[in-house]
């Protein structure tokens, strides 16, 4: 059926080429290679493949062109650092004419905004190279406004002024107060090897550093060309169909292909370009970033520094600018300055490798409490990893399902935290492992009915209790699992308030295979990722938008952030179609005192208390945005800060009232690899920490 779309959704491309005009320009043209020629065949096959090829066209009128110019200005500035008020204003008089401009392949209002923007680049260089000329001082009582979304654009060239003032001042501001700690640091220790420099002798190292930063980050600019900027605009576009419905140079293409092959060395995270930020939109399993742990989908990456190198400002710059700083030889550490999804900006350290493909296989343990426990952790849903050893997680899932019933377990436990899903084909397949048979998923495609994906098998591998565990990073394939496993009354959901809420397919589509071959000359064009299905639970609701919420929610980290696919722009909305028919199980267990009992647990266990105080605080801190210029009472708010982390230590101390340990099937191949046993040793030592774990063998416990 999926290669039955493909095929449609080529005729139309061409049918609608045909029908506007498009074939006849080109044959017209004499200068096929001309830039110009170029975008606008390009516009216009977008426009077409978004109208025809994608699950849910928008409505091209003014509400969509206004939408358009705001959200494009943001991702145009997204720091409001080089747009006047006055830019804004000349710029509005398109505001209502984009959606014509788009559908006429006209380019004005991009070209108006190019020119203004790199004008103000050139104005801003020579501001921020007079500012920091001169030392900053530090008494004086003002503010910095830390949130681009709570700023306001400048007024004049005067207000750009006092504004980048303040930024470049809060920017050696940090430096200096991390330089004064260091300083701190090596006096309590008596350390005599540490040279001690003056107030005024910090200020200039910081200053010095500063003017690196920002005379980088402007050269970086300045290379920006039309085609890089054209991107930023294409994208806006597309954009106000779903966030996950884009536009990919050939350049943007390629990078992606390659985070998501594993062949290469480096940090394994597939990166985005969103409003200006480099965004992790997800962690590839089995790599460098998966192992360190810190990294997570929706991080946006604000710095980037080779091992303890000055930090470099990402900010702005093309994603395929930043990669090759991330990137690196295996070994090498790369250390990334992200702002996290509660608003707290935190420095991880990874050191680059290759991604370790048997890392993303499926791992059983043993959990020994007042009963025995299985563990299964899968990171992803795969189907013919590597190809070579053809492997898939359903699969895979059998054969730990099989090891773990020869160890009489009592219990299961299923974890799909942070997995981002993978292949349809085998999570219906792992259903059909916890139940007789019957339907798992429904999936929609555009004005056609939603078609049923069903589990044929009878056999059933495993009947036990379940509890399957979730989190906000769980997404698609874990969310389908997820919400068949509670809408059978299979076993029971744990987790953050919701998953990640992504009930959506995309398929990419190159441009080039669009074109007949008298005109290869404008090749290439780059791709397009259209949205094409949506996907729907058994009871008939989408897992778009609202995910799967658990059974029994745990306090959570991200419980106060935004999160998810609620938070992004323009995602299609949560809707549902006629339930199918299925039965749920009959369970011996009283699920209603099953929470009751878990709540109680929850609320007199003092490291869960810890827990949702620290996601108070962090909200409390995202939402406090305004930072002190005065020295004094920034290293203030900083110690404050700090000395209260401190006080959360306590989260990730071991848990004494359990064993973990590896199953006897697997005992003899890990003492075959030394290296094997002590990998296994850290994930156990890091699962003894985990508070979450360990109350969900205490549900297992309460369903016998």
């Amino acid at each position: 059926m999926i290669k039955r779309v493909i095929m449609k959704a080529k005729l139309i491309v061409f049918s609608l080429a045909a029908a506007t005009g498009v074939f006849i320009f080109w044959a017209n043209a004499p200068a096929a290679k001309n830039s110009a020629t170029k975008n606008l065949v390009l516009m216009q096959m977008i426009n077409s493949s978004l109208d025809q090829g994608h699950y849910q066209p928008v409505k091209m009128d003014n509400k969509f062109s206004e939408s358009v110019f705001t959200l494009y200005i943001e991702h145009s500035d997204p720091l409001k650092k080089f747009f006047l008020q006055s830019d804004i204003k000349e710029m509005e008089k398109y505001k209502t004419k984009i959606d014509e401009q788009v559908n006429d392949g006209n380019f004005e209002f991009f070209d108006k905004s190019y020119e203004i923007i790199n004008q103000r680049v050139l104005d801003c260089e020579k501001i921020y190279k007079n500012i920091l000329a001169n030392p900053f001082e530090f008494e004086k009582e003002e503010n910095f406004e830390t949130d681009p979304d709570k700023s306001t654009f400048p007024t004049d060239a005067k207000d750009q002024k006092e504004q980048w003032r303040k930024y470049l001042k809060y920017q050696i501001l940090i430096r200096v107060s991390d330089m004064m700690d260091d300083q701190e640091k090596a006096k309590e220790k008596n350390d005599s090897t540490f040279k001690q420099k003056t107030f005024a002798q910090m200020e200039e190292d910081a200053r010095k550093k500063v003017v690196k930063s920002n005379d980088d980050l402007f050269k970086r600019l300045k290379k920006l060309d039309y085609n890089d900027r054209l991107s930023v605009y294409i994208n806006t576009v597309t954009n106000m169909y779903d966030p996950h419905t884009e536009f990919f140079p050939v350049k943007e293409k390629k990078n992606f292909d390659e985070q998501m092959s594993g062949q290469f060395e480096g940090i394994g995270a597939k990166l985005q370009e969103k409003d200006g930020y480099v965004k992790v939109s997800e962690i590839i399993p089995g790599s460098a970033s998966w192992r360190q742990g810190q990294l997570k989908a929706g991080d946006l990456i604000i710095k980037v520094a080779q091992g303890d190198g000055e930090p470099m400002d990402v900010v702005g710059m093309p994603v395929d600018d930043v990669i090759p700083f991330i990137r690196g030889k295996k070994g090498t550490e790369v250390r990334l300055t992200v702002k996290k999804q509660d608003g707290t900006q935190v420095v991880i350290p990874i050191v680059r490798d290759v991604v370790l493909i048997e890392e993303t296989f499926a791992q059983s343990l043993l959990l020994d409490t007042k009963k025995k426990i299985g563990y299964i952790k899968l990171p992803v849903f795969y189907s013919d990893f590597g190809k070579n050893g053809a492997r898939t997680c359903a699969d895979d899932i059998r054969k730990e399902l099989e090891k773990l019933k020869k160890e009489n377990i009592e219990g299961l436990i299923f974890d799909l935290r942070d997995n981002g899903g993978g292949s349809l084909q085998d999570v219906v397949k792992m259903v059909g492992l916890f139940i007789n048979k019957g339907p798992v998923v429904q999936v929609k495609q555009k004005n056609m009915p939603a078609s049923l994906l069903s589990d044929r098998d009878p056999a059933v591998v495993y009947d036990g209790p379940l509890v399957v565990m979730v989190n906000e990073g769980s997404a698609s394939a874990s969310e389908i699992f997820a919400a068949a496993i509670q809408d059978y009354g299979r076993g029971i959901i744990v987790g953050s308030n919701t998953t990640f809420g992504k009930g959506t397919v995309q398929q990419f589509y190159n441009l080039d295979d669009y074109l007949l071959p008298q005109f290869d000359t404008l090749k290439p064009l780059g791709s397009i990722k259209l949205t094409t299905q949506k996907f729907y639970r058994i009871n008939g609701g989408t897992t778009q938008l609202k995910g799967v919420t658990p059974d029994i929610i745990f306090p959570d980290l991200l419980k106060y952030a935004k999160y998810g696919e609620k938070e992004l722009e323009n995602p299609l909305q949560w809707d549902q179609v006629p339930a199918a028919d299925y039965t749920k199980y009959a369970v011996s267990y009283n699920a209603d005192k099953i929470k009751t009992n878990s709540y109680a647990r929850v609320q007199s266990n003092n490291v869960f208390k810890l827990v949702d105080d620290e996601a108070k605080f962090l909200k409390q801190e995202q939402d406090n945005s305004i930072e002190s210029l005065n020295l004094n009472k920034f290293r203030d708010a900083r110690k404050k800060f700090k000395t209260k982390m401190k006080q959360y230590d306590e989260v990730t101390a071991e848990i004494k009232d359990w064993q973990i340990k590896p199953l006897k099937a697997d005992m003899e191949e890990l003492k075959k690899d030394t290296v094997l046993v002590s990998k296994n040793n850290d994930w156990i030592k890091r699962l003894k920490k985990d508070i979450y774990l360990n109350e969900c063998t205490k549900i297992i416990d309460d369903m016998r």
